[in-house]
């Protein structure tokens, strides 16, 4: 199948539908004036800059309405669009940039030192593009050092675009590298069909409309800023609001004001939105899809917010997936709490053991997708592709089961289970328990060597404002709900939980630290 431009179609049917609202600096555009810029932006690359088809651009930026306008650009040339983390160190970004070798770099200009740095050590070949700047210090036209103005360089674009080369959904549209939670990142190679079966997968499970409105506030570099559910709003027709980051305050703001109706945050969000004290005092009425990802939703907290008439879809995606894969539906999320759902329309499922044999209902083994959003391979590397990758079946890495009634479960990540007295212990388990203590903001769970049953549970916990909390008083809780041999043995207490970008909690730290 041949890739679509799906701005072009949405500029010609409804050009004045608002498209995307820049949050940070207040710019709206219709999708008429979207196509255009994204039009723009792709000319400049290609004429100006000589960027060809599979050539790399990447982007260095937080969150702004010109993200997307380089996805698109790129889309609308056949260029590769690469994510940079910009919480990462130099030599991380360098690692990533010498790997996939961009032409040019984009990047805000609070970023430009760092940009500097990789220019003149690393692998970009090209000028150096300055996006958009949020306090109006971005440089006019083309400066001694060779750095590009994003308005200048749109401005020098054809508003007509370039003629799109005949794109298979089999062809790269962005490289996103793997938070690393254990050696190097790999760049998984995100197709113009793994966008798309994501936008139908996740746009039927919450029935997106062009009427619905998106506030996306996740890191626009990871697959859930780019994927949940901005790109399927796009594809719908619908608007989509961009936040620079995460306030309380502010998301709360934007969903009353703009009427937001599709909503996605990680766990660790909700939990900040739950302590915030002004939460009641916003019309969230408009939301009729409240949902969350990145790793677990403790079920107490999925309780906790049904008090306030708010059902969080719990779901499950990957970089390499596109990234949906499950998606619980709000008539289940509560009986079902804790669960994913089941898979989303396009995507197969099954659980294997370490013999490859498929397992049954409640049995725990690795969870394996298959499907049009699976990802073609990792760049510039085919060993761990075909390790990852066997006969179409991407091997996620996670533990999982399903019910009798074909709910899917995460019960952990595969690697993270750790075996205490010959019995497996996955963390996810103990920190749903543990996180039903109403002193306990945050857990996470490791195995940490023990003389006797060769590894234990330790608890790493986050206590509540104004709350106190000791070792035994977590221990003791756990009694009678959890089998003795799952109970942490000890506690230690901390103020946050290191996480990725995508909330996941990096275990890797906590073990150098604690195990």
């Amino acid at each position: 199948m041949y890739h679509f431009d799906w701005l072009k179609r949405h500029a010609e049917r409804t050009p004045g539908k608002l498209a995307l609202i820049d949050a940070n600096t207040g710019r709206q555009l219709s999708y008429a004036q979207f196509n255009e810029r994204a039009n723009r932006l792709a000319s400049f690359l290609k004429e100006t800059l000589g960027v060809n088809p599979g050539d790399r651009v990447s982007i260095l930026a937080q969150n702004s309405a010109a993200y997307y306008e380089a996805l698109f650009a790129c889309g609308k040339m056949g260029a590769v669009l690469n994510t940079l983390n910009w919480r990462l160190a130099a030599p991380e970004l360098a690692y990533i940039i010498d790997d996939c070798q961009p032409r040019v770099l984009l990047y805000d200009a609070e970023f430009s030192e760092a940009a500097g740095a990789l220019k003149a050590n690393a692998a970009i070949e090209q000028l150096v593009v300055a996006c958009e700047a949020h306090d109006g210090e971005a440089p006019e036209g083309l400066t001694p050092n060779g750095v590009w103005a994003y308005e200048d360089a749109l401005a020098a674009g054809d508003p007509a675009g370039v003629e799109m080369p005949r794109l298979t959904y089999d062809d790269t549209w962005a490289i996103l590298y793997t938070s690393g939670t254990t050696g190097r990142p790999k760049g998984a190679q995100v197709t113009y069909g793994n966008f798309f079966y994501n936008a139908i997968g996740i746009g039927m499970a919450v029935d997106l409309t062009s009427q619905d409105t998106n506030l996306n506030v996740l890191p626009t570099f990871h697959a859930g800023g780019l994927g949940l559910f901005a790109g399927p709003t796009f594809h719908a027709g619908g608007t989509v609001i961009v936040m620079r980051s995460f306030d309380p305050a502010e998301l709360l703001r934007l969903i009353e004001k703009w009427r937001v109706s599709v909503i996605l945050l990680v766990p660790a969000m909700y939990l900040m939105l739950s302590q915030f004290p002004d939460f009641d005092r916003y019309d969230l009425s408009s939301v009729r899809s409240w949902s969350s990802g990145g790793s677990a939703l403790p079920p107490s907290l999925v309780q906790e917010y049904a008090q306030k008439n708010i059902i969080i879809q719990q779901g499950f995606g990957m970089t390499e997936t596109g990234p949906t894969v499950f998606l619980i539906g709000k008539e289940d999320a509560l009986a079902k709490a804790g669960s994913v759902g089941k898979p989303v329309m396009h995507t197969e499922v099954r659980i294997i053991d370490r013999k490859g044999h498929v397992l049954g209902a409640e049995e725990i083994g690795e969870l394996c997708i298959r499907g049009g959003n699976v990802t073609t391979g990792y760049w510039n590397r085919p060993e761990a592709t075909a390790e990852s990758i066997v006969d179409g079946w991407l091997h996620s890495g996670d533990a999982a089961k399903y019910d009798q009634d074909g709910f899917y479960y995460i019960v952990d990540r595969w690697k993270d289970m750790f075996i205490s007295g010959g019995e497996n212990v996955y963390p996810a388990e103990v920190e749903n328990i543990i996180y039903q203590h109403p002193a306990v903001a945050e857990v996470a769970v490791i195995g940490v060597p023990h003389p006797k049953w060769q590894e234990v549970g330790k608890a790493i916990v986050v206590v509540k404002e104004s709350q106190q909390l000791t070792e035994s008083e977590v221990i003791e809780f756990c009694q009678g709900k959890l089998a003795r041999y799952k109970i942490p043995k000890s506690v230690a207490f901390i103020n946050v939980l290191p996480r990725t970008a995508a909330g996941k909690v990096l275990k890797r730290e906590l073990l150098e630290s604690y195990g």
